[in-house]
């Protein structure tokens, strides 16, 4: 099994322990789309590259 640097996809605690969320807003983020997911089955995964997209453009002003 790959390590968490290798991994391209995490579960839903996964990434929420990565982001320092709590297991139960790491869902409720998915829930409402704040964290995106993509569903296998009946397991959610987030994409490492969502998560490193929403890192990076956090704190970006928005131009208007």
């Amino acid at each position: 099994m790959p390590s968490n640097e290798e991994s391209l996809v995490y579960s839903v605690p996964e990434a929420g322990r990565l982001l320092g969320l709590s297991r139960v807003t790491a869902y409720e983020m998915a829930k409402r789309g704040l964290l995106p997911t993509l569903k296998f089955g009946k397991s959610l995964r987030v994409p490492k590259k969502a998560i490193e997209d929403m890192l990076n453009s956090a704190g970006k002003a928005k131009e208007i």
